[in-house]
């Protein structure tokens, strides 16, 4: 018997139909014998639907109640499916976030769990029912709700399972995996049996869409073993989805394991900044306070002017409120004129096998050079080469490095 978290993405809750067919997915996993808690998303758009009532209200809604709003969503999720597994002949009981509690961050709209206490997780289970929980959403050190930002059911549903020592925590979704690349852009993908907590946490970052971020750092901090299924296939998970787990033990290991790309970035290049100690970190603290990340950054320095252009990449979203803090701290950080531009793609490939093999990065731009696309920056980690292109280009340039790196097979 082993004891498993189970979490449905909004697509898998997206409708009472689609919510008796968890609850048939989540009896026969408890008819196997196992112990098992549920974690839910909001059924699909209604999260959406909640963001745009508190616009409605006020553009500047509080912080605070926009977290009461928001995460009602998971509550009426865990609600109906809790009642559904209940006439499915499976006792179930719903436990909201701030009744078990998951403790964390004051940081509404975006808030880290800092401590999950298992009590009541551990009771129902003892008392032979699944515990259905909504993701997304904890209680503050003040006893507020607060919620853990976008995709945050994910990293919900790793916490738990670290938290009461699951076997394995099954992330479902609408996909039957992790791919090599995207299947609706690549016909010819193919679905990874496994891949490395650190493979998936570049992919994730850098445009997989699959599993988020910072539920692939929790599972890789605590060793919590994922497996991506489907919620709307027969499979038998011994030989379905995709397992993320250590490096050491995936077998067979390839150079490149797949091939990202996001449209979702956009570049910004302050031209003539003086070129002295202090001013990068001026510039990146700045946009650090404002929550804005910045990813790829490149720096060129002219030393007959001793002046520099420094270009970095942010997330299209965040554009107008870098502009503003680029042109607050001018006075601080003098630069000549300010370029930005939206219209790139961010193509990037990943593998530990990097690591030991060279030319990779050759290879690349070799491929990329053949087929007259344009590299404007380059970026690299030991497992990875992330490059910006213009969008034009980016369906063009992951078909080529696809094939050319084999992945199709």
């Amino acid at each position: 018997m082993s004891r498993i978290v189970m979490k449905f993405g909004g697509t898998s809750v997206g409708s009472i139909d689609r919510i008796q067919n968890v609850s048939n997915i989540v009896k026969s996993v408890y008819d196997e014998g196992h112990e098992v808690v549920v974690v839910l998303s909001a059924m699909a758009g209604e999260t959406d639907r909640l963001i745009n009532l508190t616009k409605d209200i006020s553009d500047n809604f509080s912080p605070e109640e926009y977290d009461v709003v928001i995460s009602s969503g998971e509550q009426v999720s865990v609600g109906l499916l809790a009642a559904a597994l209940n006439e499915n002949g499976i006792g179930a009981s719903s436990c909201l976030g701030w009744q078990i509690p998951i403790l964390t961050s004051n940081d509404h709209k975006s808030a880290r769990i800092e401590a999950i206490k298992s009590e009541l997780i551990n009771k129902i289970l003892k008392d032979k029912k699944v515990c259905v929980i909504p993701g997304f959403q904890g209680i503050t050190s003040e006893g507020r709700v607060s919620t853990l930002g976008r995709g945050g059911s994910d990293t919900s549903a790793v916490a738990i399972a670290a938290a009461i020592n699951a076997d394995y925590c099954d992330i479902y979704t609408d996909v039957d995996g992790v791919y090599t690349t995207d299947p609706n852009k690549v016909p010819e993908a193919k679905r990874l049996d496994k891949v490395s907590y650190e493979e998936m946490l570049e992919m994730a970052s850098l445009g997989a869409k699959v599993l988020q971020t910072r539920s692939v750092e929790t599972a890789m901090t605590n060793n919590v073993a994922l497996r991506v299924l489907s919620s709307f296939a027969n499979e038998n998970k011994e030989d379905a989805g995709t397992i993320v787990t250590e490096e050491d033990a995936i077998n067979d290991q390839r150079v490149v394991t797949g091939v990202t790309s996001s449209l979702n970035d956009c570049k910004i290049t302050l031209i003539g900044v003086r070129d002295k100690p202090g001013i990068a970190a001026k510039i990146f603290s700045s946009l650090s306070e404002n929550n804005i990340n910045v990813d790829m950054i490149v720096q060129n320095i002219s030393e007959s002017s001793r002046t520099t252009d420094i270009t970095f990449t942010i997330p299209k979203d965040d554009l107008l409120d870098a502009e503003k803090i680029m042109e607050q701290i001018k006075d601080d950080v003098p630069y000549e004129s300010l370029l930005t531009d939206s219209n790139i793609a961010k193509i990037s490939i990943i593998g530990v096998g990097m690591r030991s093999n060279a030319g990779v990065a050759a290879k690349m731009f070799s491929i990329l050079s053949e087929n007259d696309i344009n590299i404007d920056v380059i970026s690299t980690s030991e497992i990875k080469i992330s490059i910006l292109i213009s969008n034009e280009q980016a369906e063009k340039a992951v078909n080529m490095l696809h094939q050319s790196f084999i992945l199709d097979r």
